[in-house]
């Protein structure tokens, strides 16, 4: 039977980059996934991508994944967001010393650099399976997988997105609520360029994101996420590529030119959601399985990625105590780190979703206001930006950069 200090279900974005951080520390894993790698890793753009801060970018080149991702990443050195295409949008510009806000990749990219980074590791990665059973006690962790083996670790790590069974198995409740909103995600090309600038354009009917992508053969795109009503959803997904570029450029009134090249498009229903709790008895939650917040601020994946800094960081400061990894007081301490920060994060973002979701002249009078506020108290508008680059908050080491 094969034994590991941590086994970790699902190996997504977030399970593989802690797998990969742990293993860099010496640290052994087993990583469960049943997903299938041609279709993950298959060539072409699937329709999503992903807003990497600062911080986690800094994470990713601590643990060598960030070089096997060189030119694939497009800079974000602006965010604007705007009331609709009211005068008055706000401009998030760090310094010149500070560097960009985060980087956009194609998802698609990010799982690559993944499973390039994880051959090249001690990482025992298995794809195509599942654990049928999972058995968690005081003395260990250990699971009959689908193909048949058996295997064992200190610690079990979930990180299995949204609907988590092994959250479920273990009596976790979450506090969680859908937002009658659904995403549509995709891409398109667009005549003139984006000069690096991401765009926050807020309706009552819900946000539209556009996200800078690097340029290919054909030109200047951009990624876009756009919010509607769940009932408006499917009329918008069965619209042909004129007609959606035709939508779209409305709602952008134009300022990046025509529009062409739309990619395949896909939505998802949006909703929110929260563990009660992110730990049991030889057990952490990570990512998607811990919460689930609005794409309203981009913060998805890097509240995933800080939990991946923070989690390591105890684990690897509880061995050199001679802590085994699934030691209470280690569980502990990750809960006290996390709990905290992810629950500020997700109020912040179900909070803007709400107001500017409000309909109305006044509404919107009052949303102009404050953006016109933010813009001119500087040390308000630096916490925002902080909060971009994912460097609010005790930092974990690996988000600053340094192994732990």
């Amino acid at each position: 039977m094969d034994h590991a200090d941590v086994l970790i279900l699902g190996g997504g974005l977030v399970g593989s980059t802690l797998a990969l951080a742990l293993d860099k520390h010496g640290l052994t894993t087993i990583v469960v996934d049943p997903a299938d790698p041609a279709v993950t890793l298959a060539p072409g753009f699937d329709g999503r991508a992903s807003a990497v801060a600062s911080a986690s970018h800094r994470m990713l080149d601590a643990i060598g994944v960030a070089e096997r991702l060189a030119g694939q990443g497009c800079g974000i050195k602006q965010i604007r967001v705007s009331d609709g295409l009211e005068p008055g949008a706000l401009d998030f510009i760090p310094d010149p010393d500070d560097g960009t806000l985060g980087t956009m990749y194609e998802n698609r990219a990010l799982r690559r650099a993944l499973a390039d980074a994880l051959a090249a590791s001690d990482v025992d990665f298995r794809p195509l399976t599942r654990a049928t059973t999972v058995e968690r006690s005081a003395s260990g962790v250990r699971a009959t997988l689908s193909d048949g083996t058996t295997v064992a670790a200190s610690l079990l790590v979930a990180a299995e997105g949204r609907n988590s069974p092994t959250r479920a198995a273990a009596g976790i409740a979450t506090a969680n609520w859908r937002y009658d909103h659904a995403a549509i995600i995709g891409a398109f090309h667009h005549e003139r360029p984006h000069d690096d600038t991401a765009y926050e354009i807020f309706y009552p009917s819900g946000p539209f994101a556009l996200l800078p992508l690097v340029d290919d053969a054909i030109g200047h795109r951009s990624a876009i996420v756009w919010t509607v009503s769940s009932a408006h959803a499917p009329g918008l997904l069965k619209l042909g590529d004129r007609g959606f570029l035709a939508e779209a450029e409305a709602r952008m009134g134009g300022f990046l030119g025509a529009l062409s090249d739309a990619s395949p498009r896909a939505s998802y229903p949006l909703g929110f959601h929260h563990a009660a709790t992110i730990t049991a008895e030889r057990l952490a939650l990570v990512g998607d399985a811990a919460h689930g917040i609005h794409p309203i601020a981009g913060q998805g994946l890097n509240l995933g990625f800080r939990d991946v800094a923070a989690l390591v960081e105890v684990l690897v400061e509880g061995r050199r105590l001679g802590l085994e990894a699934g030691d209470a007081q280690l569980l502990a301490r990750y809960q006290r780190w996390r709990s905290l920060d992810t629950m500020l994060v997700a109020t912040a973002t179900d909070t803007l979703t709400r107001l500017f979701g409000i309909p109305g002249r006044t509404a919107s009078a009052v949303r102009r206001f404050g953006i016109s506020a933010v813009n001119s108290i500087p040390p308000l508008k630096a916490r925002f930006m902080a909060e971009a680059r994912g460097e609010s908050g005790a930092l974990p080491r690996l988000l600053q950069g340094a192994l732990v």
